[in-house]
């Protein structure tokens, strides 16, 4: 396995949850974007956030930007996702995926690996 992903779960709005998504060494060492995607109920996969590795830039959907963050520990060979202030619509599987070599950021066929997704559901 060369991403898991962990951390969902249940909660109500306005509460937080932090995801993890933790790499093989070989996969964390080789990324230049790790980022994190998401599915709804219904909807298309949509880009969440990324961090770029050179320089930890990060970059946000205008959706989640001011609530999520994403940081790194290199010493776990992990990245995560805090989400803040969720809100129903937060709902989703969220899927962490890195790339070894990247132009948009945004575009999810440009990652190379996939987590198996871990559900977040947000009550109202």
């Amino acid at each position: 396995v060369q991403l898991q992903a962990s951390g969902g779960g249940l909660v109500q709005a306005g509460g937080s949850l932090r995801l993890s998504c933790t790499a093989s060494i070989r996969t964390f060492i080789s990324t230049s974007v790790m980022g994190w995607f998401r599915q709804g109920p219904g909807k298309e996969r949509e880009f969440v956030a990324a961090i770029r590795w050179f320089d930890d830039n990060t970059y946000y959907s205008d959706s989640v930007k001011g609530r999520f963050a994403i940081s790194r520990d290199n010493a776990k060979k992990t990245v995560y996702l805090q989400m803040n202030s969720l809100k129903p619509e937060d709902t989703a599987v969220y899927y962490c995926a890195q790339a070894v070599g990247i132009a948009t950021i945004t575009n999810d066929d440009e990652y190379d690996y996939w987590g198996q997704g871990t559900l977040v559901t947000v009550s109202s």
